[in-house]
């Protein structure tokens, strides 16, 4: 039988994989890399680095495809992430049956932790439903969440009220019921602005556990074109940017 680790290595800093983070790695004979192009040379570096440093004692292998690119701005999203994800399959589909001898334990290193705005799970249980023959474990990993609380010294929640994580996408469409505090994921278009003129506290972050690590927090009226400027330029720098963000409306 083939065995996959899903192992959930963080948000980029090597001391922050768990303890059973680094065993998963000391048992992989693979290690699948999916590359994403030279914008993202330097996310290739951090995963070179982590296996320097937490790898297996023993010969491994490195096996790499492409990733499939991502329509930026797709009329419809679903539809757009639906067929990503079938291509991905794809690629899974080939390194496991190709790269990967029976017996052999292959793994998928995922940012952050898997449960969270990743596919690999998902994609990963559709090739078994289409017959692949493959066992797989998951091991969790620290989120961008984790860390962004972490850096700025600040609980999620605050006493006795809920915390509600969604996507900029869906912050665009205002505050979710129910909840003052709001983490956000994934946003491209900087929704956070949308809150301006209320009475809206922000604590946001990027490139999270890394040398290139940029916090901000206040007021959204007073910090939001701060971020702006400053996320602007990060990404111009780097060719990419990976931010989160925490949310409190006040009373």
């Amino acid at each position: 039988m083939k065995t996959i680790l899903v192992i959930g290595i963080g948000v980029g800093d090597p001391d922050q994989l768990t303890l059973q983070a680094v065993k998963a790695l000391g048992r992989a004979d693979v290690f699948f890399v999916l590359d994403k192009g030279p914008a993202k040379a330097s996310l290739r570096a951090l995963r070179d680095e982590i296996l320097r440093r937490h790898g297996p004692a023993r010969p491994y292998r490195v096996a790499e495809a492409q990733s499939p690119p991502r329509d930026a701005a797709p009329a419809d999203y679903r539809a757009c992430v639906d067929g990503l994800n079938r291509e991905k399959q794809a690629v899974f589909r080939r390194l496991i049956e190709d790269e990967l001898a029976d017996g052999e334990t292959g793994a998928f290193l995922v940012w952050g932790d898997p449960m969270l705005y990743d596919s690999t799970i998902r994609n990963l249980d559709a090739l078994q439903e289409a017959g692949l023959v493959f066992e797989y474990e998951v091991v969790p990993g620290i989120t961008a969440i984790q860390a962004l609380a972490a850096a700025h010294r600040i609980p999620l929640n605050r006493v006795a009220e809920a915390v509600t994580i969604t996507t900029g996408r869906r912050l665009a469409q205002g505050f979710p019921a129910g909840t003052d505090s709001v983490v956000v994921l994934l946003d491209g278009e900087e929704a956070y602005r949308r809150f301006i003129d209320q009475d809206v506290d922000i604590y946001w972050g990027a490139y999270l556990g890394t040398p290139r690590q940029i916090l901000i927090a206040g007021k959204v009226a007073n910090v939001a074109d701060e971020i702006h400027r400053r996320r602007s330029a990060a990404r111009t720098a780097n060719g990419w940017i990976m931010d989160t963000y925490l949310l409190r409306r006040n009373a």
